[in-house]
């Protein structure tokens, strides 16, 4: 692999083709129908590392190329920081409910990573907890009507849930006793019969209002059945029903995003979002899943608090660019947006990747052009300059490390 003379190349993202994700979003975007794809991926995680497209025809793997050329393609500042690239694009559309989930810290996830190592664990065993030695926080920006859990209800609004669900009235005295820690410990430690007779008479009681589209999606009463219908099994009800009633239930409007960091629980529920976050791949599952879970490993991480949503709007930068700022170093998500015949000039201060989400949009990079549609993406590197012209009205999302680091 030689190191090639340009710094701006056509990047081609990985489908990821999980059992909740829809049939016709992402694939229209890529402008491959009715193949189902739950999400796509723009970066250099070593499980999908997106492929860089040459000039020549030629293609490598973005995480083989960085780690061939760091400095060309990171720059000193993030290659000393981070010795990788350090974020993940993606775009998802969410067609089932995703597990209830939490991500450790980057200090906890290094310690918790190597004791699994030492264990001698397959990093790609089902019962594997860290795939890796990262944190993951996450930004989720959404491109429709997007439903999610985030975080545990306030103090007052949970103890008016429990008062309120009838069949949830047991666990009122749990929660002012114990607090936040204590109520999701005992319904993520009771034996499964005692899950199945307190949330049985619930669901009976909720799931015929639910089939004659009876309850509207600001009701938990709407995910419940929802959730029960598609991860029940017989003899056994998901537990992870409890947190659709203990968590806050969101619902973003086009254009707003929302951060969540280490150790607050959330759950994605439905529609489409640009998602970014840190490369990793490590996730602590507590229900609404197949998956493996480890209830003793989930509670060591999860953040027992209440959580204010705070929604977050895009902020201008200047003519043609936003951002969507959070406390991330990892990461930063902006947009461009150009009308027919605009055009930006972008000075690169490290690896970036750039989607095209609407119109088709030339990059001059000197005497190299490329020409990118919908759906399309391309990766630029350290130090590098070009100009994007909008071929007609045109929308991206840019992925990138903030600078100054901190």
């Amino acid at each position: 692999m030689d190191h090639a003379k340009n710094k701006v190349f056509k990047l081609i993202g990985k489908a990821q083709h999980y059992a909740w994700g829809g049939h016709s979003f992402i694939a229209s975007l890529l402008g491959h129908p009715n193949k189902p794809i739950a999400e796509y991926w723009m970066g250099a995680h070593h499980n999908a590392s997106s492929e860089i497209l040459f000039n020549d025809g030629k293609t490598a793997k973005l995480n083989e190329y960085i780690c061939k050329f760091p400095l060309e393609t990171l720059g000193e500042p993030v290659f000393e920081k981070f010795g990788k690239l350090p974020y993940l694009l993606k775009i998802l559309d969410v067609k089932d409910m995703l597990s209830i989930q939490v991500h450790p810290s980057k200090e906890n996830a290094e310690i918790e990573f190597a004791k699994e190592q030492a264990s001698g664990i397959a990093v790609d065993a089902p019962n594997r907890n860290y795939k890796d030695n990262n944190h993951k926080p996450e930004l989720a920006l959404a491109l429709g009507e997007f439903w999610l859990l985030h975080g545990f209800k306030s103090e007052q609004k949970l103890k008016s849930t429990l008062q309120n669900v009838y069949e949830l009235k047991p666990l009122l005295t749990v929660f002012e006793s114990g607090g936040y820690y204590e109520l999701y410990r005992v319904v993520m430690e009771m034996d499964q019969q005692v899950v199945n007779q307190m949330l049985q008479p619930l669901l009976d009681k909720i799931m015929t209002a639910y089939q004659k589209n009876q309850l509207e999606k600001t009701d938990e009463h709407f995910w419940a059945a929802r959730a029960a219908l598609t991860y029940n099994q017989p003899d056994k009800i998901d537990r992870g029903i409890f947190s659709i009633y203990f968590f806050n239930l969101l619902k973003l409007n086009p254009g707003e995003a929302i951060f969540q960091e280490a150790g607050l629980p959330h759950a994605y529920l439905e529609g489409q979002n640009v998602e970014i976050m840190s490369n990793s791949d490590n996730v602590l599952r507590g229900g609404l899943t197949p998956k493996h879970i480890d209830v003793k490993e989930l509670l060591k991480h999860i953040k027992f608090e209440e959580t204010i949503p705070r929604i977050i709007y895009e902020k201008k930068l200047d003519d043609h660019v936003w951002s969507y700022p959070t406390t991330a170093t990892d990461f930063e998500l902006s947009k461009i947006e150009l009308k027919k015949n605009e055009h930006a000039s972008v000075i690169s201060e490290s690896a970036e990747i750039f989607f095209v989400m609407k119109g088709n949009v030339e990059i001059k990079e000197q005497a190299h052009h490329l020409t990118l549609s919908k759906g399309e993406a391309f990766v630029s590197f350290h130090a590098s300059g070009f100009d994007i012209d909008a071929l007609d009205n045109a929308l991206l999302y840019v992925a990138s490390v903030p600078f100054p680091q901190p």
